[in-house]
């Protein structure tokens, strides 16, 4: 089984594509962290030198601290794919924050975004 190329991109090569979406949309790389965090519970510092030392996708995922239980409330379509059909780890990790991310650039609130209760 041959393992998608996204797994072996650095995560910090598409995060300023994350960054990207959500700025022409009017929100900010801190909103963007935020969801980042949540989803993996990494701090900020931790999550700077990810981005920074070229930490692939897969051991982004693999390493981070305290994967949030609620990030499984997220449920939609990213790409065609919906996020809660997608049965391989890492992917449905990628698809979450992806989902996370459009949300943010279309304005949703960040408690809905965050699954706050």
């Amino acid at each position: 089984m041959t393992k998608h190329r996204i797994y072996t991109t650095s995560f910090g090569s598409v995060y300023p594509h994350y960054i990207n979406k959500a700025e022409k949309k009017g929100r900010t790389k801190a909103e963007v962290d935020e969801i980042i965090r949540w989803q993996t519970g990494y701090s900020q510092s931790a999550l700077e030198m990810k981005i920074g030392d070229k930490t692939d996708f897969e051991t982004f995922f693999a390493d981070a601290p305290a994967m949030n239980p609620d990030r499984e409330l997220i449920k939609g379509v990213v790409c065609g794919v919906r996020v809660e059909e997608v049965e391989e780890p890492t992917m449905r990790e990628i698809r979450y924050l992806d989902k996370m991310i459009d949300e943010l650039a279309k304005g949703k609130a960040m408690e809905k975004i965050l699954r706050t209760p």
